[in-house]
């Protein structure tokens, strides 16, 4: 296994610098392959990548059971030294469509680690994010489940997704919250003003999704109609046509540094993620050996400190049009 950069994700969580996001492996980015998928899953490992990301609602479970395939692939030294993240709380149980509902129960919350655990083929969970929060339930109630996980030796560490500073601080003084994970990218700066100087306080790790923007920050996508059928991205209201012409201004703005770099647009992206603090760890998401190569050697990628305050700066000059998802997929996203 080859060497990339370590980083702390909060107190005691050790992974890549990149992580490896892979949901697209089982749905929503179009046609997929079993077999390739997991040979992508070993060429991930074998340049250093630690950190690997699933979650029970992608592919209704089959994204789960296709690294649980992946895993019993693996020699002892190459198993201990990955991280694999998983998730629960959306339920699609009740649709063959998109549709969800968000649920964290206590209940729902235990049969879906056991489920996970069952589909994953391990005995512990590393990591066990709760996908999306339902403020029906007390956070205090849903931590105290998650602690229970923990003392039974199910889970080792636990996440939130999409979570408020509220929310968050309420969760952490009922039992310490390791990592969130939140959409975050150049086009998506939502938690900058509130949540990422709270992590930094409470010593909590940022792994953020999405970190190409959906593929968009590489520059490959230039209309809706670029997506393959089955791609979400096709109603996403971001790529919308009427959105997508006025966004592509963010690609404009990156173009110089991408000549002064020798590197793509994307890799700029995460670099400039890499460079916000050094307990973030992006998890990009592909199909493609190409592409995940790519994003790996972004790592190599050092911005000046003048270069990452320009990009900073973006978002006060360029105005992201489009919600990140459709109504639907922002259940559980609280602004």
């Amino acid at each position: 296994m080859k060497k990339i950069p370590q980083r702390a994700l909060g107190r005691n969580l050790k992974v890549s610098a990149l992580g490896y996001g892979a949901m697209g492996l089982s749905e929503f980015y179009g046609p997929t392959n079993e077999q390739q998928s997991i040979k992508l899953l070993h060429t991930a490992i074998n340049n250093g990548v630690t950190l690997i990301d699933t979650a029970d609602m992608y592919g209704r479970g089959q994204n789960e059971l296709l690294i649980g395939s992946f895993l019993k692939q693996l020699t002892p030294s190459q198993r201990e030294q990955l991280i694999i993240a998983t998730k629960c709380g959306i339920d699609r149980s009740h649709s063959n469509g998109y549709e969800r509902s968000i649920n964290n129960s206590p209940n729902y919350i235990q049969s879906c680690c056991e489920a996970s655990l069952k589909r994953l083929g391990v005995e512990q969970i590393d990591l066990f994010y709760i996908h999306r929060i339902n403020t029906e339930n007390p956070i205090e109630e849903t931590m105290a489940t998650l602690a229970k996980l923990v003392q039974e030796g199910k889970i080792k560490h636990i996440g939130l997704c999409e979570v408020t500073a509220d929310l968050l601080i309420r969760a952490h003084s009922t039992f310490p919250v390791d990592v969130i994970q939140s959409e975050y990218s150049l086009w998506t700066r939502d938690i900058e003003d509130d949540i990422l100087p709270l992590l930094k306080e409470l010593d909590i790790g940022l792994v953020p999704y999405s970190p190409l923007g959906r593929g968009f920050l590489t520059g490959k996508y230039q209309s809706a109609k670029d997506f393959a059928d089955g791609d979400f991205r096709k109603s996403n209201p971001r790529f919308l046509d009427t959105n997508i012409e006025h966004n592509k201004q963010l690609l404009t703005a990156i173009k110089p540094m991408t000549i002064k770099y020798q590197c793509t647009s994307g890799q700029i992206a995460l670099a400039w993620l890499l460079a916000q603090w050094d307990c973030i760890v992006p998890i990009p998401g592909t199909k493609q050996e190409k592409f995940l190569l790519e994003n790996i050697n972004a790592c190599s990628v050092k911005l000046t400190k003048e270069d990452v305050m320009i990009l900073n700066d973006l978002k006060n000059q360029i105005c992201i049009k489009g919600e990140r998802y459709t109504p639907e997929g922002m259940k559980g996203i609280y602004k």
